[in-house]
């Protein structure tokens, strides 16, 4: 039993170390108001121009914070011609390995937490 326990605690420390970037990213305030604006949107994705008008930003912020949340994994970009869009995508970002991370710490809680 011992030896599960510290399995699971090695794979939350190495869960930790790699999405240490995505949770700074997410972890700041205009960085969550941009990823409710494009979870609003379809996959499609939304230009900066739009993120800033909804987000009440201006476009240079939205760019800045926008580059920040591309290089955490959280945010996707696609160009048609000169047009950038971004959107939330699952293929290639850190949202999965999130998810599991808080499952793996959820499921170590309620391991601790179940009566012996």
């Amino acid at each position: 039993m011992a030896k599960e326990c510290e399995e699971a605690l090695r794979e939350i420390v190495e869960g930790f170390r790699s999405c240490r970037r995505a949770f700074t990213a997410i972890g700041d305030e205009t960085r969550q108001l941009i990823l409710l604006v494009l979870l609003q949107s379809d996959l499609t994705g939304v230009r900066v121009g739009e993120i800033a008008e909804k987000a009440h930003l201006t476009r240079p912020s939205v760019s800045h914070h926008l580059q920040i949340l591309r290089e955490a994994g959280i945010v996707a970009m696609r160009r048609e011609g000169t047009r950038n869009f971004y959107y939330l995508s699952v293929d290639g970002t850190q949202w999965k390995e999130i998810a599991g991370l808080i499952d793996l710490i959820y499921a170590s809680i309620l391991h601790i937490s179940a009566p012996t």
